[in-house]
């Protein structure tokens, strides 16, 4: 993750005074500090990945960086199984950075999942600037594009394209 993306996803989480998070994608934790240090210091960070290796990489990054073992909740599972046991309306952001040909399917799971005023973020939506290029391209491109234009399109949402990284999409939920 760029510093630019780690700083956007700070301030991201800042602007929307998050205490509840959801991560699709826990790696290695990196976004995951960023989100924290955005967050209120009663926040709760919820992150999901199919690697047990990776979230507990990612709970001794927290440690290191100093923050308690309540402030994060790990969950193991493929995110489309794990985000319908979350609860409706109880998060103030979610970060996406998982399968890339998945992005849709987050979308319908994060609009249920955020509370009005909440912000959904996705992370590489630039796809290194495939998304853009009018050559064949693979499924996950296309996948990318789908899910620009129905955020674009979405009356219940209030969209911006970042470019920060390879590229941040944020959305308010009205």
């Amino acid at each position: 993750m760029s510093p630019s993306t780690g700083a956007a996803l700070r301030l991201l989480a800042a602007s929307v005074d998050a205490k509840a998070v959801a991560e699709i994608g826990t790696g290695c934790g990196v976004s995951g500090i960023h989100l924290l240090h955005g967050m209120r210091p009663d926040g709760v960070l919820t992150t999901v990945d199919t690697e047990p290796e990776h979230q507990q990489s990612a709970r001794q990054a927290f440690r290191v960086c100093g923050f308690a073992s309540n402030r994060a909740r790990f969950i193991p599972g493929q995110a489309l199984d794990v985000l319908p046991r979350l609860a409706d309306a109880g998060y103030d952001l979610v970060f996406c950075d998982g399968d890339r040909l998945e992005y849709p399917d987050y979308l319908a799971e994060s609009l249920r999942l955020l509370r009005p005023g909440g912000l959904v973020v996705f992370e590489g939506v630039f796809a290194g600037g495939r998304t853009v290029d009018s050559g064949p391209q693979p499924t996950e491109v296309l996948r990318l594009r789908e899910l620009l234009r129905t955020v674009r399109e979405s009356q219940e949402l209030v969209p911006s394209l970042l470019p920060v990284g390879d590229g941040l999409l944020c959305a308010v939920k009205r």
